[in-house]
């Protein structure tokens, strides 16, 4: 048997030992795949607790974004402003070529002053 409203279901599932609640506040939910990501604007979402784990049940309406190579290496890799400017004066490049180079070490500093000083 159901519950007919939600304060009544949160309390059957309390007995069975899960915890629920709604998250508010919540202005986007993305799931980043490898080759696209979907984006959930304004949804909700309820959090469920069972057994020592968190459930997360998003609702809304998804919007599909192919993404490019680029696009994902950019978003997945924030690359700061002095971090660049310091490859720049380490290896004289330029500031594309010092930012390309942090973007294909996922930021590592020094590896990408080896790739610029390597050709």
């Amino acid at each position: 048997m159901f519950a007919s409203n939600p304060r009544e279901l949160k309390r059957l599932l309390k007995k069975m030992g899960i915890d629920v609640e709604e998250l508010t506040g919540v202005k986007r939910v993305e799931i980043v795949l490898e080759d696209k990501k979907i984006l959930v604007k304004e949804p909700q979402v309820l959090v469920f607790k069972a057994s020592g784990q968190v459930f997360y049940q998003v609702s809304g309406t998804p919007e599909t974004i192919q993404q490019s190579e680029e696009a994902k290496q950019v978003e997945e890799v924030k690359i700061p402003e002095e971090d660049i400017r310091f490859v720049m004066e380490q290896t004289g490049a330029s500031y594309e070529k010092a930012r390309e180079a942090l973007l294909k070490t996922r930021g590592d500093i020094l590896q990408a002053i080896m790739i610029l000083r390597e050709g």
